[in-house]
């Protein structure tokens, strides 16, 4: 990951972002950088650091869930990390595919944690990733077959964007033949995957998990809303929008903390779909 993480995950709670940002940084090993309240006392925001990546936790109310379309991709290098980091992670939560020797892995396990929020653990080795904790992208119904158009549009957009490898489906596998079996690639540095999923399944990409891109201007902004809404991609509020595959981005400026400190901004910010920085600047 370069020196300065320019894309970061966020995940949607109900009101438990404090409780699930201490459960995470107990379990994973981390800290808590620092935490956001805008318009009162109620924590909005709070951003940890995961074992050298940067994830924010937002207290967003009960109006989405996390999916297991978008998990986050554990690698750990020995078989007492994998077993102790797999028994607290699903305690109280629920196993998808239990830890266990596959094909592709001395010892896997996907499961769900007990804020619902979905974890795949391997055993394996951080170099060979480039980086210790993942986000990795599942198309499952509509989007399955989509995966690999989705690695080229975002390497596309982002700078610092090589994509390392691409393992299709080859005849007689499970899935239909020359979608993606497993893809990794980096967007700004930073590590992604991505996978298709064959069959039905009943969940797909929501807001529940988005990604927060760190904007130093203007310029930047416009470059990545008008990228990631092109071709059928879809404006929201409040500087959130999602690209043409589901998948739900936040282009930001970098100093949205600071200019949300002003109430007049945070006002103005509500009622933007586009952030606009000079009107944030100039509210009052």
């Amino acid at each position: 990951m370069s020196e300065k993480q320019e894309i970061t995950p966020c995940l949607w709670f109900d009101e438990d972002a404090v409780e699930a940002a201490e459960f995470y940084t107990s379990v994973l090993g981390g800290s808590v950088v620092n935490s956001n309240k805008f318009g009162g006392d109620k924590v909005v925001t709070v951003k940890i650091r995961l074992d050298g990546t940067d994830v924010v936790l937002l207290n967003g109310g009960p109006r989405f869930k996390f999916s297991p379309a978008i998990s986050l991709f554990v690698t750990c290098e020995t078989t007492t990390e994998i077993d102790a980091l797999w028994s607290k992670i699903t305690a109280g939560g629920d196993v998808m595919m239990p830890l266990d020797n596959y094909e592709w892995s001395d010892r896997y396990g996907w499961g769900v944690d007990k804020f619902g929020m979905t974890w795949q653990l391997m055993l394996g080795k951080v170099s060979e990733v480039g980086q210790k904790i993942v986000p990795c992208f599942l198309f499952v119904n509509e989007q399955c077959g989509r995966g690999e158009e989705a690695i080229r549009l975002w390497t596309g957009l982002f700078p610092e964007s090589p994509i390392d490898g691409i393992l299709h489906y080859g005849a007689g596998e499970p899935g239909r033949e020359g979608t993606i079996k497993h893809a990794q690639f980096a967007l700004s540095g930073g590590k992604f995957m991505v996978m298709d999923g064959p069959g039905e399944h009943a969940f797909g990409f929501n807001e529940a998990f988005s990604l927060i891109i760190d904007c130093a201007d203007q310029t930047e902004i416009d470059h990545y809303w008008d990228g990631l809404t092109a071709d059928g991609g879809a404006e929201s509020m409040c500087g959130w929008l999602k690209d043409k595959f589901g998948v739900s981005w936040q282009a930001v400026p970098s100093n949205i903390a600071e200019l949300l400190s002003n109430p007049a901004a945070a006002q103005a910010l509500f009622r933007m779909k586009r952030i606009d920085i000079a009107k944030l600047e100039n509210a009052g």
